[in-house]
């Protein structure tokens, strides 16, 4: 029997809207795959706290929805990704098959190039003349979410993500993004860093729509069948 697939939604969105509007959640079902879906703290229907200390906890909270008996197979979008990936480092036998989408390079840069502070401005409603910006303010104004809660989240400490914790990772993992997506980079460079990386990358995509891409969608349904 195949293992169930974890799926961890991006930033500003939830299980609902990344994972079962788009059809992943039914096309794994045609596979026969169980999923366990998971609305981050800030998101969904979870809590949505507005101190960023109440997310330091984060990849706790999605490691809690993991089965105890037995690994899953797993994929992230963005924020979810680099959960996904934090939660691999640390026991790569709770997983089996992983999908990264809308990372790459830029999470190895070890720091903020300005744009992570301009999303920032966006969703906290000042003022921006930055396009990425600016849709993800209008994202996180979208019905259902709480832009204190997601500002909240966007300022929490993250734990480290570099080459030190990503060798670790032994499982296999695709690494997947858009060639026009300036959040994530290229996702050869990240795949690189882990033994048994592979990358892909989408032509014209951007990042927001990297999770409803239909390329990506296939090659992290062929991935995961092995």
């Amino acid at each position: 029997m195949s293992a169930p697939v974890l799926l961890v939604h991006g930033f500003a969105s939830s299980f609902q809207r990344e994972w079962v509007q788009p059809g992943w959640v039914d096309l794994l079902a045609d596979e026969g795959r169980e999923v366990i879906g998971v609305d981050m703290l800030g998101h969904g229907d979870a809590a949505k706290p507005h101190d960023p200390a109440a997310y330091s906890a984060l990849e706790d909270d999605v490691a809690a929805h993991l089965p105890a008996d037995e690994a899953v197979d797993a994929i992230g979008f963005s924020m979810g990704a680099r959960v996904v990936l934090t939660l691999a480092a640390r026991d790569p036998a709770r997983f089996g098959r992983i999908v990264a989408g809308g990372v790459g390079g830029r999470l190895l840069a070890g720091g903020d190039d300005g744009q992570g502070l301009a999303i920032v401005d966006g969703v906290e409603g000042r003022e921006s003349d930055d396009p990425l910006a600016q849709a993800f303010g209008r994202f996180a104004r979208s019905p259902g979410n709480d832009p204190e809660a997601l500002a909240a989240c966007l300022r929490r400490t993250h734990p480290e993500l570099g080459d030190a914790q990503l060798e670790k990772i032994v499982n296999p993992v695709l690494i997947v993004a858009g060639d026009r997506d300036p959040l994530a980079g290229d996702p050869a460079v990240l795949a690189a860093a882990m033994p048994n990386g592979t990358a892909k990358l989408l032509r014209n995509v951007d990042h927001l729509a990297t999770a409803s891409d239909f390329g990506f969608i296939d090659a992290a349904l062929k991935f995961l069948s092995g």
